[in-house]
């Protein structure tokens, strides 16, 4: 998502997902058995397996579902091998977005990412060209009040906090992110949503205009199977999302 202290924006966009609850699930799923297949089933040695299952919870995925998908990753049942990689372009008024896949077809993945940009106004882009703007973090969306946010995000190691009334962005390394979460729970702080992510350095304002095709497209992306998230770096005003609802 955009910037910091973007908070309207995000919940919007994780409104929009929800909406694809099903697809959303299956992603989940995959990104639980990628973590566990690459990094071992034991989450005490694999920080990427902790944050795949924290996420599935986060969205109500059932524990029966994760743990199949954590013994397919280990190679107790049956499973996929699923490649990770990334995609980079430019979508409608110049907004960067970088992909991020996780597929058993590359070939299939690539083309499929390809038609998406070209049918929704996007421009696929050679590698490089956009990942650079955007940088690794943890990022916990929270409720509570500003003095128990500030010092339990910042006790367990969180570099950025931002938000107005009860509503947090905060962000911190990677690394971090079990650290800062369990610090803020701890603290009696309602979490929204923990997630490692890319967060972009720089932002491209959209107004009115031009956010419904910006959204188009990258709805397009998110849509495909093999697409685990897409990042953006747009900047949509409060009131311009308010009214796409």
């Amino acid at each position: 998502m955009a910037g910091h202290s973007k908070w309207a924006n995000i919940k919007h966009r994780k409104g929009r997902q929800d909406a694809k609850r099903g697809k959303l699930f299956a992603k989940l799923i995959k990104g639980i058995e990628s973590a566990a297949r690459n990094g071992g089933a034991d989450q005490s040695a694999n920080p990427t397996l902790v944050t795949a299952v924290q996420k599935a919870k986060d969205n109500s995925v059932p524990k029966d579902n994760i743990d199949r998908a954590i013994a397919r990753g280990a190679g107790d049942v049956d499973g996929v091998d699923y490649i990770e990689a990334f995609y980079e372009g430019y979508g409608p008024g110049g907004v960067a977005l970088y992909v991020q896949i996780l597929t058993d077809n590359r070939n299939r993945a690539a083309s499929d990412v390809r038609s998406a940009f070209t049918k929704n106004g996007g421009n696929l882009g050679e590698p490089g060209s956009v990942g650079y703007l955007f940088e690794q973090r943890g990022q916990i969306l929270a409720l509570g009040d500003e003095d128990t946010v500030m010092m339990a995000a910042l006790e367990g190691g969180a570099e950025d906090i931002t938000g107005e009334g009860d509503q947090w962005e905060i962000v911190c390394q990677p690394t971090d992110l079990q650290t800062v979460r369990a610090s803020l729970e701890v603290a009696g702080v309602k979490i929204e949503s923990g997630d490692v992510t890319y967060l972009p350095t720089t932002s491209v304002p959209v107004d009115a205009s031009m956010a419904p095709k910006v959204l188009r497209l990258v709805d397009a992306i998110e849509d495909l199977d093999d697409v685990q998230a897409v990042f953006a770096n747009f900047d949509i005003p409060d009131e311009v999302f308010a009214g796409l609802e």
